[in-house]
């Protein structure tokens, strides 16, 4: 079985305090730090560019997991590799040739990953499943923080699992509700924003997803 990580969001910190938040993770255990870049295009919303990624690789030792929710993200890849990401996930809906940007981040020798809408089906990825370390499915429609966990990406979830053996990281509306639903489906790498960030102690929220494993 694949170990269970928890990626906390920073989406849903204090960005006023992001080098206190980064050590706060840090400190209660997270596995990754999740960092959701978002253009104002692919999506609505408009978050974080490869400086801050930088500031956050100076400043912490924890696995970099970078979700490029952007269009034609093949332009700005190289730009977030050299920034420090260490898994680099971007979504298939926005890169034509999928296999074009997969060769590039593996070129860098870091992980890549592919990411899914909701409504997106698994067989816009399946000619890639081979070529990634990483398959991220969206439980919410993505561009926003706080949404509510999306319970019909469980059947895509398993499906997944039975035919891709890595990293499956689900993200959107986790919480300690729901995570072991979306474990018990397959995935092992679990996303949580809101939850984590809101937690009046984010060391016991963060063990409480991960207890969800048990």
């Amino acid at each position: 079985m694949l170990k269970i990580k928890i990626a906390p969001s920073i989406l849903s910190c204090d960005f006023s305090r992001l080098a206190d938040e980064i050590k706060r993770l840090e400190g209660a255990g997270a596995d990754l730090v999740h960092i959701d870049v978002m253009d104002g295009n692919f999506v609505p919303n408009i978050t974080i560019g490869p400086d801050i990624v930088k500031a956050i690789k100076d400043n912490t030792s924890l696995i970099l997991d970078v979700h490029l929710m952007i269009n034609e993200p093949l332009k700005l890849a190289k730009r977030f590799i050299d920034a420090g990401a260490d898994i680099l996930t971007f979504h298939v809906e926005a890169q034509e040739n999928p296999l074009i940007l997969i060769k590039e981040i593996k070129k860098a020798n870091i992980k890549v990953g592919l990411s899914l809408k909701p409504k997106t089906p698994l067989l816009r990825i399946k000619d890639f499943l081979e070529e990634i370390d990483m398959v991220l499915i969206m439980s919410v429609e993505p561009g926003f923080g706080g949404q509510s966990f999306m319970s019909e990406v469980l059947p895509k979830i398993r499906a997944l699992r039975k035919i891709f053996e890595r990293d499956i990281e689900v993200d959107g509306g986790i919480n300690d509700k729901n995570a072991k639903e979306v474990i018990l489906a397959g995935a092992n790498v679990i996303v949580a924003g809101s939850y984590v960030f809101r937690s009046a102690d984010i060391r016991k929220a963060i063990e409480s997803l991960r207890k969800c494993a048990e």
